[in-house]
C-alpha cells in the first residue's frame, strides 16, 4: 500500500502551485488530465517506500502548458488552469480536504490583491516630484534641541524614583509590623 506524501497548493486566476514534499524522490511519475485529474507516484528513502497522489482537480487544466521540476527535497508543479479565473478550492469533490493537503502561505495570493499588470508601489515613478517642499506635518518652527532642555520638567529622574521607591518600601515595612497584634504578655524588643 501506498503512502500519501505532504502537498502543498497555491493559486493565481491562471495558475495552480503544487508542490509535492518528498525528500529523496526516486522513480517519479506525473499525470496531468486536460479535466482536472492530478496523479503522482514516487518511491523515496533508502526501502523504496512507495508515495502516491490521485486527485480530481477543481476543474479543467491545460496540460501542454504546465511545469513539472523535481528538486533532491521536493517537486513542483505549476498547472496551467484551462480558464483564467479563481477556483474555490482544489478538489472538485466538497467536503474535508485530506490530511495531506496543506496551503501554501508562501505563494497564496488572495483573489482582490493580485497584480494585474499593476505596478507596486516600489515602482512607481514619482518623475520630478520635490518631497522636501510638501507639507507633511511638523517640521518647519520645531527646535528639537530647545525642546529637550527644560527644566521644569515634571517627569521624575532615576535617582527621584528610587528614592521614592525606597521610602515607600520602609513605610510598608513599618506599616506591616505595626498592623499585627502583640501579645499583651510578648517581651519588649525595643532597644
Amino acid at each position: 500500500m501506498s503512502r500519501h506524501p505532504s502537498v502543498k497548493w497555491a493559486q493565481t486566476s491562471d495558475v495552480l502551485y503544487l508542490t509535492v514534499e518528498l525528500p529523496d524522490a526516486q522513480d517519479v511519475k506525473l499525470k496531468l488530465e486536460p479535466e482536472g485529474k492530478f496523479y503522482f507516484s514516487a518511491t523515496a528513502g533508502a526501502e523504496k517506500i512507495p508515495y502516491e497522489v490521485d486527485i480530481d482537480l477543481f476543474d479543467k487544466i491545460d496540460v501542454n502548458n504546465s511545469k513539472a521540476s523535481v528538486g533532491s527535497r521536493h517537486i513542483c508543479y505549476l498547472v496551467k488552469k484551462a480558464e483564467n479565473k479563481w477556483w474555490d478550492r482544489l478538489l472538485k469533490q466538497g467536503g474535508k480536504s485530506p490530511v495531506f493537503l496543506k496551503v501554501d502561505w508562501d505563494k497564496w495570493v488572495d483573489e482582490d490583491e493580485e497584480q494585474d499588470n499593476k505596478p507596486a508601489a516600489s515602482d512607481m515613478d514619482f518623475g520630478d516630484i520635490d518631497f522636501s517642499k510638501m507639507s507633511m506635518g511638523g517640521g518647519e518652527g520645531l527646535d528639537f534641541d530647545a525642546a529637550g532642555n527644560d527644566d521644569d520638567d515634571e517627569s521624575d529622574t532615576e535617582e527621584e524614583f528610587a528614592a521614592e521607591a525606597s521610602a515607600s518600601k520602609e513605610q510598608d515595612s513599618k506599616d506591616a509590623v505595626s498592623s499585627y497584634p502583640i501579645p499583651k504578655d510578648a517581651p519588649d524588643t525595643k532597644a
